[in-house]
C-alpha cells in the first residue's frame, strides 16, 4: 500500500475530485466561445476546492486550516452559480445540473 497524504483520506476531498472529473467533462460540451468564459471558470473553481482542501491540511493551526476550508467552500458556492447560469444559458441540462 502506497503513503497517503493526510488530504487524500478526506471524503470532502475525494469527492470534490469527482466534482472536478464532472465539470470537465460537462465543459467539454460547452460552446467553443465559452473556452474562455464559463469553462475556464468553471474548471478553475471547482479545482480550487480540492486545492484548498488539500493545503488546508498542511496548515498548522487549527484557526489556518479553517480559514482554507472556508476559502474551498466559497469556491463550490461560485461553481454552483456558474452551473445555475449555464443552466439558464441552456449549456447544461437538468439532468447534469440534478446530478452536480
Amino acid at each position: 500500500m502506497s503513503y497517503k497524504f493526510s488530504f487524500e483520506k478526506l471524503n470532502v476531498w475525494i469527492d470534490s475530485k469527482e466534482l472536478i472529473k464532472m465539470i470537465y467533462k460537462l465543459t467539454y460540451k460547452f460552446p467553443d466561445e465559452e473556452k474562455f468564459g464559463l469553462t475556464c471558470q468553471l474548471r478553475r473553481a471547482s479545482v480550487s476546492v480540492a486545492s484548498n482542501l488539500a493545503e488546508g491540511t498542511s496548515r498548522k493551526t487549527n484557526k489556518d486550516k479553517a480559514h482554507f476550508t472556508t476559502i474551498a467552500f466559497s469556491s463550490l458556492m461560485e461553481v454552483l452559480s456558474q452551473v445555475i447560469i449555464a443552466k439558464e444559458l441552456n449549456f447544461v441540462e437538468e439532468n447534469d445540473y440534478q446530478i452536480l
